[in-house]
This record gives C-alpha cells, sequence and structure tokens, in this order.
C-alpha cells in the first residue's frame, strides 16, 4: 500500500460528501436496513418541508410521507409481480416539490420466489439542481401559459396550497382552482404532481416519464 494513499476509514467520508445520490434500502415492513448519509440529509430536507419545521432537529428515524407512499405502491405491486421476468416493471418514480429546490424519488422493488413479505425496496433520492431548474418563462412560452398561469404554476412548485396561492394573487380559491385546471388542460396533465412534472421535465435527470 502507498504511505500517500489515504486509509478507507479516511477515504469513505470524502466519498460520502461527494456523493450526490441519496439511497436507502428497506425492509417490506418499512424497517430501514441502509440508509447512506446522503439520503439522511435529503429525508431531513424533505420532512421539514413536509411539516413546515424551520431550523429545528426533527425525530431521527421517521421516514417522509412522500417516502412512505412511495414504498406503499412499490409494495402493491411487488404483490402481483413476483417474477423474474417482472422485476424491472416494479418501479414507481415520484416528484417532492415542495422543497427547495424539487427532488426525484424512485423506488424500486426487489421480488423475492419465497413471498412480498421477504422482498426488498431500493429508495433513491435526488435534488433538481439549482442550475437545472426551470425558467417559468420559457415554460409559459411551451405551454402558452398566461402570466397569472406562470404566477400559480410558480407557487404550485414552492408546495403551496390552492388557499396560500389564491391570498398570495388576489383572487379567490376557486378561481385557482381554474386557472390549476386550465394548466392541466394545457399540459396534458390529470394531476398536480403531474402538471410539475410536465413544467420541470425537461430539466430533469433522463428516466422520469
Amino acid at each position: 500500500m502507498d504511505v500517500n494513499e489515504p486509509s478507507r476509514e479516511h477515504r469513505e467520508p470524502v466519498a460520502d460528501q461527494r456523493a450526490c445520490l441519496g439511497i436507502a434500502v428497506l425492509s417490506s415492513a418499512l424497517k430501514l436496513l441502509h440508509l447512506n448519509r446522503r439520503a439522511a440529509d435529503l429525508f431531513d430536507h424533505i420532512n421539514r418541508a413536509e411539516s413546515g419545521v424551520q431550523g429545528k432537529d426533527l425525530a431521527q428515524g421517521i421516514l417522509p410521507a412522500a417516502v412512505t407512499t412511495l414504498c406503499a405502491e412499490i409494495l402493491n405491486l411487488l404483490r402481483v409481480r413476483t417474477h423474474g421476468k417482472d422485476w424491472e416493471q416494479v418501479e414507481e418514480k415520484r416528484l417532492v416539490s415542495n422543497s427547495t429546490p424539487p427532488m426525484i424519488l424512485r423506488g424500486f422493488g426487489l421480488p423475492d420466489q419465497r413471498g412480498p413479505e421477504h422482498a426488498r425496496i431500493v429508495i433513491t433520492v435526488e435534488e433538481i439542481g439549482r442550475k437545472q431548474y426551470p425558467s417559468l418563462d420559457q415554460a409559459g412560452e411551451r405551454f402558452r401559459l398566461t402570466e397569472r398561469e406562470q404566477a400559480v404554476v410558480e407557487h404550485l412548485i414552492k408546495g403551496w396550497t390552492n388557499k396560500e396561492i389564491a391570498a398570495n394573487i388576489g383572487v379567490a380559491e376557486q378561481t385557482v382552482k381554474e386557472h390549476i385546471k386550465h394548466i392541466m388542460g394545457k399540459t396534458g396533465s390529470t394531476t398536480r404532481t403531474g402538471l410539475l412534472v410536465k413544467i420541470l421535465q425537461p430539466w430533469m435527470p433522463l428516466g422520469l416519464d
């Protein structure tokens, strides 16, 4: 071994710090089997965004609601896709838009021939980098959004509720709902998450449909 080469103990923390992809492995009972440092940091960030807590440490070991919901979807797939040829189909993706910057969660199910209770779930999490974040002007041109619709999209990306958006732009909550309906029509989406995926898609890593 080269005396100038850092030991494994010193190399690993540096590698962890440089890693941009968070990885977690869970059992079918959602018992955490592995969590790298990056995933722990990003899960804590999502937890804070979901709860609105700022500047306080949350209890360790609490999975964000977005992660547990994704795991539930994966488990449903595992119950019906138990054969090896189906394994590549046991995958779900979710956009976490209420954090800044937004994040992408990907869930992969690893079926076990002994049954779903022996399956494993792999979750990856990564940020959509600030430099990749879309210009709303470009999105507006692409989908022919009005200025008011662009303002609604901007607040949706921040994770605001219809009520919060209405108060901010000075319209009735029902009007915000109508704007969102029109935006869904223009983007060819049927849900708020789907709408945001359409808006953010050109700036997302490949593979998120």
